[in-house]
This record gives C-alpha cells, structure tokens and sequence, in this order.
C-alpha cells in the first residue's frame, strides 16, 4: 500500500483561495496549527471557514480569521475572538451562526450523505430566517441542510503511513465528524507510527477517509495553547 505521508508543502498545494474548508478545532484544542500557519503564511484569502468557534486571535483557526484570509464563517459562536466581532460588524466576514448540536448534525449529514436534519432549535428565533419548517404531529421543525466542504483539516494524535488516525481525549469530538464531511482530509499528526502497529479499536478515522498525512515536525511544535494550560491549572483533564 503507498504512504499518505507529505511535506508540508504538498499538504498546503491542495489550499487556495475561496475553498470551503473543515477545521477540527476548539477554542485552539486540537488545532492543526502548522497547516494553518502554512496557510497564512501562503497568503490564501476567500475561505469559507466551518468551525464549532472561530477561536482566539492567537490560537487555532482564529489566526486565520485574524490574517483576514475568511470571508465567511459559518459557527456557532464567535465572542471569544474579537477580530471576528469586528470583521463582521464592518462587514468584512460573513457570519452565519447554527447553534452547536444542529451544526454538528449537519457535518454528520453531509459525511453520512443524508438530505438534513429536522430539528425543533431555533423555531421562533431568528435561526428559521429562510428555513423550510415542516409540522408533524403537531410540532414545529426546522430543515437543517446538510454541511460538507473542500477540504477537511483534521488534527489527530498518531498516525500510520497509510492513513489509519489515532486521536486522544477531546480531539475525537470535531476532528473525527469532520473527516467524513469533506472532498479532500488532510490530517496533522504527531506521532507517526509503523504498519499495523494502531489496536484497530484505537483508529478514530480508518484510512479510506484521509488522503494526506502531515508529520507536524519536531522542532516547530507548538506549546501547550493558554487555553489548555489555564483548563489544567483549573484541574480539568
């Protein structure tokens, strides 16, 4: 079987301007933070950014919103990064805001190729602006459309040269959803390990679903985000 394994630099070839990209990132946990390095630093601008939070300034897929390179962020909460609380209200971001639960069940509708979700949150809120709602037996519900992308950014623990993911604690709740929502995954790993050498109960995402692997290398590992240092100081996990 060939290896999936690349350089930075083929990673970021498939990145450019106006794709709709996947990020497996929260508030900058488990953040793919070399590729979205690498994607400022190639100067890509037009994103559409689908992400549970559009992070901090300084931290995960926020940088990106911070270096301006997102024209539309479709997320479920954006006060922690006040760049894009001033994009949009100047309107240099597009923000279209789905509340958590229903934008993980559209990622999961667009990886298991089902036609949306019928939800009853944001009946009577401004979230059913433009929304199809249906009646059964009674109840109001919103048709929540199906989310998938271009490109999917996953951030995973280990990996093998064929692909096979490994993920660990909470990196499993975004990043895991996201590999089936998208055309292309391209995962950031630490660790790369041998053939056969993952526990198959251990794979997160198996390798049909991811088409590179990046080795975030040695040298350029980014410390422990403050956010995950203030979490541990507070006896979090």
């Amino acid at each position: 079987m060939d290896s999936k394994v690349v350089s930075i630099e083929e990673a970021l070839s498939k990145i450019h301007d106006g794709l709709k990209i996947m990020i497996g990132d929260f508030l900058g946990m488990a953040a793919p933070d070399e590729l979205i390095e690498g994607i400022i630093k190639k100067g890509v601008t037009g994103l559409t950014l689908i992400s549970v939070t559009t992070g901090k300034p300084d931290e995960g897929c926020g940088k990106l919103v911070a270096a301006k390179a997102v024209k539309k962020a479709i997320t479920s909460h954006i006060g922690t990064n006040k760049c894009s609380r001033e994009q949009m209200l100047v309107g240099e971001l597009e923000v279209e805001f789905v509340p958590q639960g229903t934008l993980a069940e559209r990622v999961r509708c667009g990886g298991a190729g089902l036609g949306g979700v019928l939800t009853p949150t944001g009946v009577g809120t401004p979230v059913e602006e433009g929304k199809k709602k249906l009646v059964i037996d009674g109840k109001e519900y919103l048709l929540e459309l199906p989310l998938r992308a271009d490109v999917a950014l996953v951030k995973a623990w280990r990996a093998d040269p064929i692909g096979n993911l490994q993920y660990r604690r909470t990196s499993t709740m975004n990043n895991a959803q996201i590999a089936l929502a998208a055309d292309f995954v391209i995962a950031e790993v630490e660790e790369l390990v041998d053939f056969a050498s993952l526990d198959p109960d251990d794979v997160g995402t198996p390798s049909p679903l991811v088409d590179m692997v990046f080795v975030r290398g040695k040298e350029n590992k980014k410390p422990m985000p403050p956010s995950w240092i203030r979490l541990r100081e507070r006896g979090g996990k």
